[in-house]
């Protein structure tokens, strides 16, 4: 039933945590675990905190990077334990689950969780269209990854079990690959119309990310930009012959 939809854990440094996950995960019907750089793994710690979900380590996929174990995916929600500097769209956990569930009737969808002590980069946080924020206790609101992925794991075990609706489209959603290729073409097209200033880009090009990123671009949406740059680009090449 959740097939599509992936939890990925970013350079988990204790073996035990990717077996509690996995046993977190298996508890809701969830089966799609992909692990970038692990410290160590396969290990005998997280087999044994498993507590019979090793058919999930089994059939992991190791990655060498976050691109990789996201690829193909329309849907990117970041699992973040503080808010950045740079305001990122954000969801709670339920209604992140109704989105993620929505999203993977269509196409391979993930949820990302970073490291134990720092959670995920802002380079990192580019590959998410979203972050899904845990409310906890002010005072103390450190969770533990395996612990973050058995609440995410069960919200969207539930908002499967309500039947949520995806809105028809006539086009897929653009795969994570597509819109990392716009991004690049985007980027380049704004150096050449001297709109952006690859010595001093400040923060914009993470600002034009947030935007499109909270769209959930589709297929065709992301040819027509791109359609729209490459023209740009000829009109501003033949004016400099």
């Amino acid at each position: 039933m959740y097939e599509n939809i992936r939890i990925v854990l970013v350079n988990t440094s204790h073996p035990g945590n990717i077996g509690a996950a996995a046993r977190a995960m298996k508890n809701m019907g969830l089966s799609q675990l992909y692990l970038v750089e692990p410290l160590s793994f396969p290990n005998a710690d997280a087999s044994a905190r498993a507590s019979g979900a090793d058919d999930l380590l089994a059939r992991a996929t190791v990655c060498q990077s976050l691109e990789a174990a996201v690829a193909g995916c329309s849907l990117v929600f970041g699992a973040s334990a503080r808010l950045r500097s740079l305001p990122w769209p954000l969801a709670e956990p339920r209604e992140a689950a109704a989105q993620i569930i929505g999203a993977s009737k269509q196409t391979p969808v993930a949820v990302v969780f970073g490291r134990e002590h720092s959670g995920l980069t802002n380079t990192e946080l580019l590959c998410c269209n979203a972050l899904v924020h845990i409310p906890c206790n002010e005072h103390f609101s450190s969770l533990n990854v395996a612990a973050a992925v058995q609440v995410l794991s069960y919200e969207i075990h539930m908002a499967g079990r309500e039947g949520v609706t995806e809105v028809e489209s006539d086009s897929p959603p653009a795969t994570t690959a597509d819109v990392e290729r716009f991004f690049e073409h985007l980027e380049q097209a704004l150096i050449e119309i001297e709109f952006l200033d690859p010595q001093q880009p400040r923060q914009l090009m993470r600002r034009l990310r947030r935007l499109y990123n909270r769209t959930r671009l589709e297929e065709t949406e992301v040819n027509i930009l791109r359609g729209i740059l490459t023209a740009t680009q000829k009109r501003v090449r033949d004016r400099l012959q």
